[in-house]
């Protein structure tokens, strides 16, 4: 008869617990695999087949008590790395969609609101288009895949141990805000430039020929001139988008 002690178990799980509970933590707030159409069986299994496959190049998990202080705390450093991760990829999409705000803003797109589940407030159109546009580029360049790569190596950047807050001390992650705006901002430039020089002309065509209705003209010129100024600058967005990306999990590394 077959008999395992309790040691003998606890060895055997610890290896596949802390890892999969960090990459299962990631899973649930990373963009796309986040979404509410993934199904929750779906991110378990692709957690615990990551952890299982990457045994080989993690590092020697120390064994720790599930029912000890320093297995709940251990649990709490695994979420915090995981749902850092993941926010961290996040803030790159909410710059990305920023940039959509501020781009139909200026073009006066502003009344046409969408609903978005994600945050539960009302994003414009160019917003919207944003957010789809780059959810594809991050299928499309595997970032995904680079999102893997990163919690697999953030084992060996933050060991499996009950020490939580050295992990928020050393990252800061409430400076990441930061990069929104800088992001944002970066992106929308050359279309806000673009409208800004438009609504400049139609000032001075409003003094010159003040019988010509601006208001009646200037609308579908803005829109046409922000139209086009998004479709000249959207195969450039990849650029800055993987830049920013890698920069944000090259702390995890």
């Amino acid at each position: 008869m077959l008999t395992f002690s309790e040691a003998q178990v606890m060895a055997w799980i610890n290896p596949l617990l802390w890892p999969a509970i960090r990459v299962l933590a990631l899973f649930m707030t990373m963009p796309v695999l986040s979404r509410r159409n993934v199904p929750l069986r779906l991110r378990i299994a692709l957690a615990f087949l990551i952890v299982l496959c990457a045994q080989s190049s993690l590092p020697e998990v120390p064994v720790i008590a599930l029912d000890s202080a320093q297995g709940f705390l251990t649990v709490v450093q695994q979420l915090l790395i995981g749902i850092s991760m993941g926010f961290a990829a996040r803030m790159v999409f909410a710059a990305v969609e920023y940039a959509g705000e501020l781009i139909g803003l200026q073009m006066g797109l502003s009344y046409a609101g969408f609903f978005d589940p994600a945050t539960g407030g009302q994003t414009n159109a160019v917003s919207r288009f944003f957010e789809i546009t780059v959810s594809w580029l991050f299928i499309v360049i595997n970032g995904h895949l680079l999102m893997v790569a990163a919690v697999v190596q953030s084992f060996h950047a933050f060991p499996v141990g009950p020490e939580p807050f050295a992990f928020l001390r050393e990252m800061q992650p409430q400076l990441w805000g930061a990069e929104i705006f800088r992001l944002g901002l970066w992106i929308a430039l050359p279309v806000i430039a673009m409208l800004l020089f438009v609504n400049l002309i139609l000032g001075i065509v409003s003094r010159v020929a003040q019988q010509m209705n601006v208001f009646a003209i200037g609308f579908p010129i803005t829109v046409s001139t922000g139209l086009l100024g998004i479709l000249f600058t959207l195969p450039m967005m990849s650029v800055p988008f993987t830049v920013a990306l890698e920069q944000m999990l090259e702390a995890f590394q």
